[in-house]
């Protein structure tokens, strides 16, 4: 049985996680941003015992340092990390070129950058530290996204915030490796999350399905399994990879 922190995992892509990585014997320190309840609701769904609830801002170092502490010592050690935390593209962090002005960029940049790339980056160090620190093996899973190669437009800043995360868990493989820590990144592309329930059954539901030739959208189940996979010793050999898992809805040479 191993020990695992899941950033984000109020609701969405990050609950079904926490719930898989539970129903497979883990204990699980559900991490929230601000809503606690959900996170409440999610260690409601998960199946065994002596999980944690964490909250706090990943954009605030001293937080997340606080979060990992609070995380590894409740549990007894983080032998997982799934940095699943992000601020997503929404109407109101919509930032194209031609459509804001220089103010709004800014804050859009710092307020995705901050929690997206160096969130992850601390919690990363964070958590590899205590490893390292009790000569631990464990796993790091970084959740990144498609965009992160087919371009964000409207939101260039999560489009570079993501490839950064990618590049970066490379980087953490190598470094890694040899405390034996390994390093993985999934970049899914359309999840069917809740609040994402309006795209799909709205007018831009039929664009979104038609991006993958199966005519559908990816689940947070489906990018959880993929999780599991990535957080067992069967995907040590996987180190430094991104799986991409966008249903064939983007394909990069």
């Amino acid at each position: 049985m191993s020990a695992a922190l899941v950033t984000g995992a109020s609701r969405g892509i990050g609950r079904a996680i926490a719930c898989a990585l539970a129903a497979r014997g883990d204990r699980v320190a559900v991490h929230y941003g601000a809503d606690r309840s959900a996170a409440e609701e999610t260690v409601r769904a998960m199946a065994g015992t002596g999980h944690v609830i964490v909250g706090g801002d990943l954009s605030d170092p001293e937080v997340a340092a606080e979060i990992v502490r609070t995380a590894d010592e409740a549990l007894g050690g983080v032998d997982i990390l799934v940095n699943n935390a992000a601020v997503a593209p929404n109407d109101e962090n919509r930032h194209g070129v031609d459509e804001v002005d220089y103010e709004a960029w800014q804050a859009a940049w710092r307020t995705i950058v901050d929690v997206d790339l160096l969130g992850a980056a601390h919690m990363t160090y964070l958590v590899a530290r205590r490893l390292i620190d009790r000569e631990a093996p464990g796993f790091v899973v970084n959740v990144g996204s498609r965009g992160a190669y087919r371009g964000e437009p409207d939101f260039p800043a999560y489009g570079a915030a993501k490839a950064g995360l990618h590049a970066f868990g490379q980087s953490m493989a190598v470094a890694l490796a040899p405390h034996g820590i390994v390093v993985t990144s999934i970049a899914p592309g359309f999840i069917s999350t809740d609040r994402q329930t309006e795209n799909i059954e709205g007018t831009a539901g039929e664009h979104l399905r038609a991006q993958s030739p199966f005519g559908r959208v990816g689940t947070p189940d489906e990018v959880a399994e993929a999780v599991l996979f990535l957080s067992s010793p069967a995907a040590a050999w996987s180190s430094g990879g991104v799986l991409d898992f966008n249903g064939a809805s983007y394909l990069r040479s």
